[in-house]
């Protein structure tokens, strides 16, 4: 196939403009630090009392425990029905949607702030499904690699734009005493909405209609996802380097995915930043990222991916240790620029390395699919197990003792693992 107009690229790219504002203010920066703010220690919620931070922390399991669920029908559905696009609008607007009634999130309903939360998750996801499954429809192989960084450089600068707006608002309003209260924080999640389903029809004005697949499923559309993923689970037992890297991968991930979710958390609420220092955190941690993507990089291409990546999981461990002693704000700002080098570094070559050992199969739809799943039940395992910690430890510095055992664990691991050449699959 060739690869479709400079417009229709464009537009597809523009998805993660809209989108990944969701990331940065909602997931990353202004949302948690407004939780951490407006929340008392003790929330009561369906006739129970929930430490804040824990209860956060159980909302991104419960969260992702959907998204675990729907990822294999959605996926089932994004290869076999030719109505990608319907998909995606539906989610991207219950995601933006969820964003707009933020601005009603108050200190009198933290229930209501932290569903919406979970809404605007389950939109964000579902919303990427769809998109990713475009990429093949309006690329050809050979430029797939550059289309896609397109859309994720649009998103990076696009995000950044619109967090140094509201963080400019939020800081005049602090700075200059104009008295607005909470109202810039909850203008930022409106904001959020807007641009996300604003821009996102230019997308839509320009994706043409999604193909339906030639090949017809095995079981129900609704279940045949879950039988894809059963399929790559038997055939796992042919690839025990594979097994064993999936396996490492499910433990250390863990950690770094719960580190990204409850980091803003941990900071307001155990070194006691304010709101502005917290956003200006994650911005560095966002750039120091990309530098570090590049750095791990080069070191896996002069050693290997298996070498690069206990590398990454030993500095986790550090990070893990340093962070349980960390009082200061200046001492989080090193602990900052330590996450962002290793982060950006662990999930380029997470990644890379999965493709790497991967049989020679053209399925790698389900192989992608089962990766995805194992990333999101390791989420919520990981912040379930933070937010047990949490509550039963009354504070977070317990809970990132249990993230360094996944760490331990996943570099355990990975010393069983041997890169080789592919193996072709029969």
């Amino acid at each position: 196939m060739q690869t479709a107009a400079k417009k229709v690229i464009n537009g597809w790219a523009m998805y993660d403009w809209a989108n990944s504002t969701y990331s940065l203010v909602i997931t990353s920066t202004i949302f948690p630090a407004y939780y951490s703010a407006i929340a008392p220690d003790q929330v009561s919620l369906f006739g129970r009392m929930y430490g804040k931070d824990a209860l956060a922390s159980y909302t991104i399991s419960l969260s992702f425990l959907i998204i675990a669920i729907l990822s294999p029908i959605l996926s089932s559905i994004a290869d076999y029905k030719g109505n990608k696009k319907s998909f995606m609008k539906f989610f991207c607007y219950l995601g933006s949607i969820a964003c707009f009634l933020m601005i009603f999130f108050t200190k009198e309903n933290i229930g209501l702030g932290l569903f919406l939360s979970m809404l605007a998750t389950v939109g964000y996801c579902g919303s990427i499904v769809f998109y990713n499954a475009y990429l093949p429809e309006i690329a050809a192989e050979e430029d797939q690699d550059r289309v896609s960084a397109k859309g994720y450089a649009l998103g990076y600068i696009g995000s950044v734009i619109l967090m140094v707006l509201c963080l400019l608002v939020i800081t005049l309003n602090d700075t200059l005493h104009l008295g607005w209260g909470s109202w810039p924080a909850r203008f930022s999640f409106l904001s959020v909405g807007l641009w996300w389903a604003g821009f996102a029809q230019v997308t839509f004005n320009v994706l043409p209609p999604s193909k339906a697949s030639e090949q017809h499923p095995e079981h129900d559309v609704f279940v045949n996802g879950f039988y894809e993923l059963k399929k790559v689970w038997n055939q796992l037992k042919n690839y025990p380097l594979l097994k064993k890297y999936l396996l490492s991968f499910f433990f250390y991930n863990m950690g770094v995915q719960t580190v990204m979710y409850m980091a803003t958390y941990y900071a307001a609420d155990e070194i006691k930043m304010k709101s502005t220092q917290l956003i200006v955190t994650i911005l560095l941690i966002q750039l120091v990222a990309i530098f570090g993507a590049y750095l791990f990089s080069i070191l896996s291409k002069k050693t290997n991916n298996i070498f690069t990546l206990a590398v990454a999981i030993l500095g986790w461990v550090g990070i893990c240790i340093f962070a349980y002693y960390t009082k200061t704000a200046n001492q989080f700002y090193i602990l900052a620029l330590c996450v962002g080098l290793v982060m950006g570094g662990i999930q380029s070559m997470s990644r890379s390395t999965y493709s790497k050992l991967l049989p020679e199969t053209t399925d790698t739809a389900s192989y992608f699919s089962f990766y995805d799943v194992c990333d999101k039940i390791g989420t919520v395992i990981g912040t379930l197990s933070f937010g047990f910690v949490s509550e039963i430890s009354h504070g977070m510095r317990n809970s990132v003792l249990t993230l360094m055992v996944y760490f331990i664990i996943g570099f355990v691991l990975l010393m069983f693992v041997r890169m080789k050449n592919k193996i072709k699959f029969v």
